[in-house]
This record gives C-alpha cells, sequence and structure tokens, in this order.
C-alpha cells in the first residue's frame, strides 16, 4: 500500500504531533487555516515544555491536552458521538524514561482524557496494574482522583447536542511523540473514537503497543487509523520489533502499516527515536502533522 512520509532528524529535544489521518474533505481555506492554527498551538505547548528542560512525558501530556481542549480535532471537546449520541473517551500514555504506563477507554468524566490516562499512570503499571480503565470504572477513577469533568457546554455540536461549532476534523485520532535534552522518548494519543461507532467499542488508541509506545528501545509511536487493524496488527510493538532489528526508523513505520494493510486498514503514525529521527506517515489522502526540534518547526493537513 503506496504511504506518504516525511522523515529526517530533529535533534534533541524534539517533539511530533498529529491530528489524524483521513481525507479531511471539503475545508475551506479559514477552516484549513483554523485546524493548522491548532496544530502549531499544542506543538509549542509541549515544545515549551522541552526547551525548560522539562521531560518528554510531560511534553506529550501538555500537546494532547491542547488538541483535546481546541475542540478542533476528534479527541476531547471535539469528540464525534456514539450511535446512541453519547460522548466516549479513550486515551493512552507511555514514558520510557520511568516505564510509566496508563491508560483509559469508553470513559464519559474526564475534561481532559489524556491527563486522565497519567493518573492511571501514576498508581498502577507493570506488573500489578492497573494499567488500563474502562467505562464506569474509569469514570469513577477520575471522580475520585479530582480530575476537572467534562462538561456538556464545552463539547462541540453533534447528534444534538448544544454547543461550540462540531469539530472541523473528525479523522478519528490525536497524539504526541517526544524526546527531550536527556534522549528519553514518551507518547500520548487520545480519540472520540469513530463518528457513530456502536457505544462501548474501543480501538487501538489507548492500547499499549497499538496506537501508543514509548519502548525502551529508545522509540516512541503515536497512531492514528483504521483501529481495528492497528489493534489487530499490533502495529506500535511493531515499530519496535523492526527498530530492535536494525532497521531505519522510516521502514520500520512503513513495515508496521504494511501489516495494518493486510488487515485492509490505513491510516498514519507519528514516530520518533532517543536520537532524534522522526517519521510522519500515512496511506491515507492526508495526516494533520506538526513538528518542531533545533532550528526545525513545520505543519501540514495535506501530503505537502
Amino acid at each position: 500500500m503506496r504511504s506518504t512520509r516525511q522523515f529526517g532528524r530533529l535533534g534533541l529535544p524534539a517533539i511530533v504531533i498529529h491530528g489524524g489521518a483521513g481525507t479531511f474533505p471539503d475545508l475551506s481555506e479559514e477552516e484549513s487555516a483554523l485546524l493548522l492554527e491548532a496544530l502549531g498551538t499544542a506543538r509549542e505547548a509541549g515544545w515549551e515544555v522541552l526547551e525548560r528542560g522539562g521531560s518528554a512525558y510531560d511534553a506529550v501530556v501538555e500537546a494532547v491536552a491542547s488538541l483535546e481542549d481546541s475542540g478542533r480535532f476528534n479527541a476531547g471537546r471535539g469528540a464525534v458521538p456514539t450511535d446512541d449520541g453519547a460522548v466516549e473517551f479513550d486515551a493512552g500514555v507511555m514514558d520510557a524514561a520511568t516505564g510509566a504506563v496508563g491508560a483509559l477507554c469508553a470513559a464519559t468524566y474526564p475534561a481532559n482524557p489524556v491527563r486522565a490516562a497519567r493518573a492511571v499512570a501514576a498508581v498502577g503499571g507493570v506488573p500489578d496494574g492497573p494499567v488500563l480503565l474502562a467505562g464506569a470504572g474509569a469514570d469513577d477513577f477520575c471522580a475520585k482522583a479530582g480530575l476537572e469533568a467534562m462538561r456538556p457546554q464545552w463539547l462541540t455540536k453533534g447528534a444534538g447536542r448544544a454547543g461550540p461549532p462540531s469539530a472541523l476534523s473528525k479523522e478519528g485520532t490525536v497524539g504526541a511523540v517526544a524526546v527531550d535534552r536527556g534522549g528519553q522518548v514518551a507518547a500520548a494519543t487520545s480519540t472520540g473514537g469513530r463518528s457513530g461507532q456502536r457505544r462501548g467499542r474501543v480501538g487501538d488508541s489507548p492500547i499499549p503497543g497499538a496506537g501508543v509506545l514509548a519502548h525502551r528501545c529508545g522509540v516512541a509511536v503515536s497512531a492514528t487509523g483504521a483501529g481495528e487493524a492497528f489493534l489487530v496488527a499490533g502495529f506500535s510493538h511493531r515499530v519496535a520489533w523492526e527498530r530492535q532489528a536494525g532497521r531505519p526508523l522510516h521502514e520500520a513505520v512503513e513495515a508496521a502499516l504494511s501489516a495494518v494493510g493486510e488487515l485492509g486498514g490505513t491510516g498514519g503514525a507519528v514516530a520518533l527515536s532517543d536520537a532524534g529521527e522522526f517519521v510522519a506517515s500515512f496511506t491515507t489522502p492526508a495526516m494533520a502533522r506538526a513538528w518542531r526540534g533545533e532550528g526545525a518547526r513545520e505543519a501540514y493537513l495535506l501530503p505537502g
């Protein structure tokens, strides 16, 4: 399956984010500008953390929280409704430096699902858990942890909801990968799922090794696309395994995307190594993505 890809070296520190892979149909120039603005704002939120010497883990959480808050993408305030008009959030985080990993799925409570995923990571982890909390259990955890609750008026319009205008992008997922000055990598992914999906459906986004991964081999990955195919393919694990086998990062991502394609899925990913090498690759017509490193700062919606 043919892909569009950009790759190179950003150095240390660096951050790469995405706002979903898909088609981005019928966007006006003004709407495209608004999406690019939201991407840029999120990238800079993460970059500010890195620039002042903060961790990659803090950087990816701040970048993804910004994308969630923007309401421009299908995550957080911009999440799309399920088949019965509800809104459910999935998110996952991983930090290679500490081994922290946390996720939640089919949640309705948190204003920032990525911060909720980080809260899960702070109380559990491997081997005893929890790593992933779901549904009512996830919501109860968020409430007891004192996390900020999503307010109905913050959610974008859709399925009869009153609120700000509908998200400009319904492509599915947002995410970030970062490497800090110490060469440590981290990743975060957040989504509102698939528009009209069955209530309770979960894709790859919150699953460690599928839609999100920060591996001790020095690679971080955040994926977006046909969630079931990415999940069954073990997408992010495949990237790490290919990397450990000695393949360049861009080839590792392409091999994992090929595995997704064999299952009939399309999508994309951003990846970053502990040496500051980055990849943004996708098999869909477009993917929203942006990055920044020493001397490099870009943002794109179309193949470009």
